[in-house]
């Protein structure tokens, strides 16, 4: 993570998008030797969940498992305890 001054940001802010958006990079912001944001690539985009779940593959049992835990009467649910 690369640190940059609050002026530089300014100057150069199209810049750094360009280098979070194509390059993956990450910037601090510091105005008077003080950090004041981060500039980093948004986490909301599902890459990793995605891989996760390619990689992983389905679970089998997991719809038996959920049936199961369906079965028990409300008040019996472990987790209500």
């Amino acid at each position: 993570m690369r640190n940059v001054s609050a002026t530089d940001a300014a100057r150069r802010f199209s810049e750094l998008l360009d280098a979070v958006e194509h390059d993956r990079e990450s910037f601090v912001i510091s105005r008077h030797g003080r950090v004041v944001a981060r500039l980093e690539p948004a986490g909301g985009n599902g890459v990793a969940v995605r891989a996760l779940l390619r990689d992983r593959g389905p679970d089998r049992g997991w719809a038996d498992e959920l049936s199961d835990i369906r079965s028990f009467p409300p008040q019996e649910r472990p987790w209500n305890a």
